[in-house]
């Protein structure tokens, strides 16, 4: 995905993934592949690879993408625009990680999303969860990890889409966020990775999206 003229503010400091890292490989594979347009082929496993390795490669791709499409509207994602973290009238969201807050609290949007990306920072530096080095084994419990992480990024793509739409058309975004968010989804539906009624706040949206390729 070229950056060409988007502007470069990401929300958090994007996540690198080593150059010459077999997960680079990867990457530049998953790159190269997407490049071809088609993104049911893009998601695929790539033969005689590690499914942990490819979700984890992934998983970080998503965060630096959502990183960057968040980054281009926090302008309008505000504690007065959005007290709280919803996704249209029948969602809302409030936030737990389980460590340091235990009992979900309600919180406007922009806190939400920042506590949700700073806590999928944390997991994605954990080496002992997202090992970089070759030959460390992935976690026994990393695929429900990286299910929750994949969960919770779902959230800000269905925030952005509910609450901020018309600022991305503004900014001529649009295109950017439908591919990324359609390639989110058909990967989260090539691994079973997301509960369907997770979701459901863009149902319809998906099934447009993914329709046309079916």
């Amino acid at each position: 995905m070229g950056v060409g003229s988007r502007s470069s503010k990401t929300f958090k400091p994007k996540k690198n993934i080593p150059e010459g890292s077999h997960q680079y490989e990867l990457l530049k594979h998953a790159e190269a592949t997407l490049g071809s347009g088609n993104l049911r082929m893009a998601v695929i496993l790539p033969e005689g690879e590690d499914l942990n390795e490819w979700v984890a490669v992934n998983t970080v791709d998503f965060f630096n993408q959502i990183n960057m499409l968040y980054g281009t509207i926090t302008d309008f994602c505000t504690e007065e625009s959005c007290p709280v973290m919803s996704a249209g009238p029948k969602y809302e969201y409030h936030w737990a990680d389980g460590t340091n807050i235990k009992k979900p609290i309600k919180c406007s949007a922009p806190k939400y999303i920042d506590y949700l990306m700073t806590w999928v920072q944390d997991q994605l530096d954990d080496e002992t969860l997202f090992p970089s080095k070759i030959g460390v084994p992935f976690p026994k419990n990393f695929m429900s990890v990286a299910k929750t992480i994949l969960k919770r990024l779902f959230r800000v793509y269905a925030h952005i889409y509910h609450q901020h739409f018309d600022p991305v058309i503004q900014l001529q975004e649009e295109a950017h966020l439908n591919t990324s968010f359609k390639h989110f989804i058909f990967f989260v539906q090539e691994f079973n990775l997301i509960d369907r009624k997770e979701l459901a706040p863009l149902q319809e949206l998906i099934e447009k999206l993914t329709s046309k390729d079916r």
